[in-house]
């Protein structure tokens, strides 16, 4: 009976290690999900799983939505989302992105107000004016004086050039085409650290989803010691002490199952957040967890394709030419401003005694006049205000250079930071993994003892305990390794997820 109850016991144990093992690295369609009641509206994933061409994952786009019932808000379904669809997603919808992308095509037609200063200006401007002089009778005189009524037109068109601007023009339009690769090099920053964020919230929703397995795991442990500790009590062989060890066990295993699951809807929702979602909507990590390809770059080559690539450092040279420019505008206003224009006026004046009909009696005279010339402006001393703007841009241009400097330290600090991380964390894997064998073989052997009675209950609890912790570790190794690559690829900036390899 005692070698039929060990062999039992430890083709329970087999089976329980295998299931450890084999569910590292599963999707969450195919790894169990708890039963939690806390949790159960949000894991079930609907039978008919929309399709992408849907658009299901694109928000009302009324950004001024305001949901005033609950069942606007409710969540309704679930959709299991990778990596690349969460970019992607992020990429079209998220808000800040949208926002930097309006002000891109703001500092576009903004520079379509500059180079309208290339062209000429014309106007046209007229005037009609009426008016009434009532008659008079004179004193000793019977002769009375007729109403005299004026009605006047005139108009005026004008063409005007700016021929010559001291420069100031042509500088205005460079400040304004600078700006625009400015709000370019924005858009690409903060796609960049989107992506960024974005990947390392996946990777968070996936370390998530591994402490909830993790959990539930070491709960289906500790109920397995729980019913190995009774089992023996009522043979006895076993203790009190024993049991109640393992209720204790059992028991600070189902408060971190409780405590993961928490952490787990909280990192969905907070993805969800960073993607726009709709509100009906919630995700889950579609992608397994297992360790990206390898950096094939080395740490010198990685600092100067960073050097070559990051939009901050542009940005910085850029901001230093809009200030040059912006100077030059300045210093413009002190020279001189010729302006060419051609203008036409017309004027028609009718006096009569009626001011609607024209009589024998009525005066009427037309004029018209064709001018050309040239206007010359300059302004000899302003108090000093154009050299004072123009000091300012030059202290501009001063602290461009020096926040490239800045930046520049930053970004090699980031690619080195990055890779050291990549080197340890690749170390902690090979680490991790060998020492989850152990762990697994560690309880295999501790429960054998004490079901033949060899050993305790402590070995067990002790080996239990172990297991959790070398497979929470490996699957932060794995997850680190992944946020380092992923810091890495934020430091070139320019890398794609999916094209990162093929250098």
């Amino acid at each position: 009976m005692a070698l039929s109850s060990m062999e039992s016991t430890v083709a329970q144990t087999n089976l329980l290690s295998s299931s450890l093992g084999n569910d590292l690295g599963k999707t969450p369609q195919d790894r169990p999900i708890p039963e939690s009641e806390e949790t159960l509206h949000l894991v079930q994933v609907n039978e008919a799983q929309p399709t992408r061409e849907d658009n299901f994952l694109d928000p009302n786009p009324n950004p001024l939505q305001f949901p005033t019932l609950p069942a606007e808000v409710e969540i309704t379904e679930t959709y299991p989302i990778t990596l690349a669809e969460a970019i992607a997603q992020s990429l079209r919808n998220n808000r800040q992105l949208e926002e930097t992308r309006l002000t891109l095509e703001r500092a576009e037609a903004e520079l379509r107000e500059a180079r309208a200063a290339l062209y000429p200006n014309l106007s046209v401007r007229s005037n009609l004016v009426r008016t009434n002089q009532n008659g008079t009778r004179e004193v000793n005189n019977d002769e009375f004086n007729q109403d005299v009524n004026t009605t006047s037109l005139d108009g005026t068109v004008e063409l005007n050039y700016n021929l010559f601007s001291s420069g100031r023009r042509s500088a205005q339009i460079k400040a304004a085409e600078s700006q625009i690769r400015l709000n370019q090099l924005e858009v690409e920053r903060i796609m960049s650290e989107l992506r960024l964020n974005v990947t390392e919230a996946y990777y968070d929703l996936q370390q998530a989803d591994e402490e909830v397995r993790i959990a539930k795991s070491s709960v289906d442990s500790s109920q397995k010691s729980l019913a190995d500790a009774q089992a023996l009590e009522r043979a006895g062989v076993g203790t009190r002490f024993d049991v109640i060890r393992a209720e204790v066990q059992l028991a600070n295993s189902q408060q971190e199952l409780n405590q993961a699951i928490s952490q787990q809807q909280i990192t969905r929702r907070q993805l969800a957040q960073l993607l726009s979602l709709p509100q009906s909507l919630n995700i889950v990590a579609g992608d397994p967890v297992k360790p990206v390809e390898d950096w094939s770059l080395s740490l010198e080559e990685s600092i100067v394709l960073a050097y070559k690539n990051r939009a901050e450092l542009e940005q910085q040279l850029v901001q230093r030419d809009i200030s040059e420019f912006q100077r030059r505008a300045a210093l413009a206003n002190l020279g001189p401003q010729v302006d060419l224009f051609g203008n036409y006026q017309y004027s028609w004046v009718n006096q009569g005694g009626d001011v609607l009909l024209s009589t024998s009696g009525d005066s009427t005279t037309r004029q018209g006049a064709l001018a050309f010339g040239a206007r010359m402006q300059w302004n000899l001393y302003d108090g000093g205000a154009s050299s004072a703007r123009a000091r300012q841009q030059k202290k501009n241009m001063e602290i461009a250079e020096t926040r490239f400097a800045n930046q520049r330290n930053q970004v090699r600090f980031e690619v080195e930071q990055a890779f050291f991380n990549l080197q340890s964390n690749r170390s902690n894997i090979e680490t991790a993994q060998i020492a989850l064998e152990q762990a697994k073989e560690s309880l295999r052997l501790a429960r054998l003892r004490f079901q033949a009675g060899v050993g305790t209950q402590t070995d067990v609890l002790d080996a239990d305990t172990e297991l959790t912790r070398a497979e929470a570790n490996l699957v932060r190794a794995i997850l680190g390794y992944n946020r380092s690559q992923a810091a890495m690829q934020r430091a070139i900036t320019n890398f794609e997820p999916e094209t990162t390899f093929s250098l």
